[in-house]
């Protein structure tokens, strides 16, 4: 069984080769499109299986995974930051709350196709205009959902508490990816 990955995410490829899998990392070109009327806690599977169904030369040795991450804050979607000024607004709206990350992946073999959904709760501490600034400029979160990476200086200094996976938080249910590939 030969393991796809349909990421371009470092710390997917990371999270997977420390699973103990070997993989290659393949690329899809699928436009990224919620409909509009999608539940929040839908849209992180809905994007995975999506990605997962653009993918069109499956072969019969073959499992594709496909994962979307969605960061979720009073039931607004958080998307990757185009620039400066929206990443500090997002991480201002994240400031002293708790908002959810959805995580959703898809394995697809010829004749399977499973898709999960993996949710944790993420708590921060307030964030000062300052802070904000210094993790921008330091670390750039332009790729990532919500604006952070939980494993980077903001998510070590200013989460106070989750629950649920640390690993969906970074990108891959990783519990759910090792069960279904192992029962594969």
């Amino acid at each position: 069984m030969k393991i796809l990955l349909a990421s371009q995410s470092p710390r997917r490829k990371e999270l997977l080769s420390s699973l103990g899998f070997d993989f290659e990392v393949v690329k899809i070109d699928c436009e990224e499109i919620l409909p509009e009327d999608i539940k929040i806690e839908k849209a992180a599977a809905y994007l995975s299986e999506l990605k997962a169904n653009a993918f069109g030369n499956l072969q019969n040795d073959e499992v594709l995974l496909t994962a979307d991450t969605v960061v979720a804050n009073e039931n607004q979607f958080l998307g990757k930051p185009k620039d400066e000024a929206e990443a500090k607004e997002m991480l201002r709206s994240l400031s002293g709350k708790t908002h959810q990350v959805y995580t959703g992946i898809t394995i697809k073999t010829l004749d399977k196709t499973i898709t999960e959904t993996d949710v944790a709760d993420v708590e921060f501490d307030e964030i000062s205009d300052k802070e904000i600034d210094f993790y921008i400029k330091n670390y750039k979160p332009f790729d990532k959902a919500g604006g952070y990476g939980i494993q980077e200086w903001l998510g070590m200094s200013k989460i106070k508490k989750i629950n649920g996976s640390f690993y969906t938080i970074m990108g891959l249910p990783t519990h759910l990816v090792y069960k279904i590939l192992r029962e594969l």
